[in-house]
């Protein structure tokens, strides 16, 4: 979340740069300013009576001693009175921090000055693309006719099992997962990531810590019993390693990687573009993220698009990049480039990562700090991104390289699948 000191000192700038993201932060941002008043001047009354309080503490004492009892006595009634009045005004400071805190959580991240003026995903600007485009025959079959006709998924088997978006890979389908998960985390180590194997579900605190709760709670499968969730991705558990953690300068940056599974809702996903792997509830991804230096940080974003684009490249299937505009951003970014391949069946754009840099928004939340050369405590950036969703990548993989004989492997992928055709 931002911080409060920046949007009391910075409230023109900051109403004025979420409008970019189509938020209307007027009356929560005054809101917020009131409170804060109320707060610190709650906390100036307290402050004023427990010093009277105190010095009256230390006159009781001489006045016993210099037998004036009368006026020792009224001196304890006052304490007693000024306490009963601190106690009254810590509760209300709680009170009020706790409403500050629930409205703070609701103001949008601050989009970067490079973030385009837009509403939705057709204003999103392309940056660059690359890889060439199949020319597949009029008769070339999408990705779930391509499954059941090679046995590779079974999405039948798992609305049974389970209910729709919940695939069963069979044989070389469940082979090429595998191969896929490998090729990408071998790929983000030799990247300079350390990998770490995170756990599927998480705390209330670590959804809050990233910017899923209190925005994406209906999103999220929640096992209430424990109140747990389940991850709709590795980049809240890896993310969350570092909550309430001070790091030192010299171990910036901090990149990590982590495959998953993940779980969303995708409540009032309907039509045809959720078909096939299109949009599922459960699927696999690596992920990487990176802690950083407030100063690098865009730096290291340039760094993991540039990673993602060799994935896509290496991979041969065509891709481009979006930057995204300010109403197609997420709730907790300050920028975004987000990757698509061409499905040659559907003859669409798949988006297959999402690559942001939330600068200190999660990490406000997150309170994860480092400590610099003058010994000043800061917020680090977070940055994180797919690299990459399994299914829309399985998709054009399968639709772009069908030939009559069957479904040719990318070169780059055999020495993990162990077969060059399905």
């Amino acid at each position: 979340m931002l911080t409060l000191k920046y949007i009391t000192d910075n409230t023109t700038e900051v109403i004025s740069r979420l409008a970019k993201k189509h938020f209307k932060a007027d009356d929560l941002i005054h809101k917020i300013i009131e409170l804060d008043t109320e707060r610190k001047q709650t906390q100036t009354a307290a402050d004023s009576a427990l010093s009277q309080s105190n010095a009256l503490s230390k006159e009781i004492g001489i006045l016993y001693q210099q037998g004036k009892t009368s006026e020792a006595n009224n001196a304890k009634a006052q304490t007693t009175t000024l306490k009963e009045t601190i106690k009254e005004l810590t509760e209300k400071q709680t009170i009020i921090e706790q409403e500050l805190n629930d409205l703070l959580v609701q103001v949008p991240n601050l989009p970067h000055e490079s973030v385009p003026e837009g509403k939705g995903a057709d204003d999103n600007v392309v940056e660059r693309s690359g890889g060439v485009i199949p020319n597949l025959p009029e008769d070339a079959l999408p990705h779930w006719d391509l499954a059941k006709k090679y046995d590779l998924i079974d999405f039948e088997l798992g609305v049974k099992i389970t209910g729709a978006g919940f695939p069963v890979y069979k044989g070389k389908g469940a082979r090429l997962q595998r191969a896929l998960i490998n090729f990408f985390l071998d790929n983000a180590r030799d990247a300079g990531y350390l990998e770490v194997q995170p756990p599927y579900v998480v705390n209330a605190a670590s959804g809050y810590g990233t910017g899923q709760l209190p925005d994406k709670e209906g999103q999220m499968y929640h096992a209430p019993l424990d109140d747990l969730y389940l991850i709709p991705t590795a980049e809240v558990p890896v993310t969350n390693i570092y909550r309430d953690v001070i790091l030192n300068e010299n171990e910036l940056p901090i990149k990590n990687t982590a495959y998953s599974a993940c779980f969303r809702r995708e409540a009032g996903s309907y039509g045809k573009d959720v078909r096939g792997l299109n949009r599922l509830h459960q699927f696999d991804k690596v992920e990487i993220v990176q802690i950083q230096h407030p100063d690098k940080s865009y730096e290291s974003l340039t760094d993991m698009v540039n990673y993602v684009q060799t994935l896509v490249e290496k991979l041969e299937l065509p891709w481009r990049i979006l930057r995204l505009c300010g109403g197609d951003m997420s709730f907790t970014s300050a920028l975004t480039f987000d990757f698509e391949v061409w499905s040659a069946a559907q003859k669409r754009w798949l988006e297959v990562s999402s690559v942001s840099n939330f600068e200190n928004y999660q990490a406000n939340r997150l309170k994860c700090r480092f400590k610099g050369g003058d010994k000043k405590t800061q917020l680090c950036h977070t940055l994180n991104g797919s690299a990459l969703a399994l299914p829309r990548i399985v998709a054009a993989i399968l639709e772009n390289n069908q030939t009559p004989e069957g479904i040719k492997i990318p070169k780059a992928l055999v020495e993990y699948t162990g077969f060059e055709f399905i």
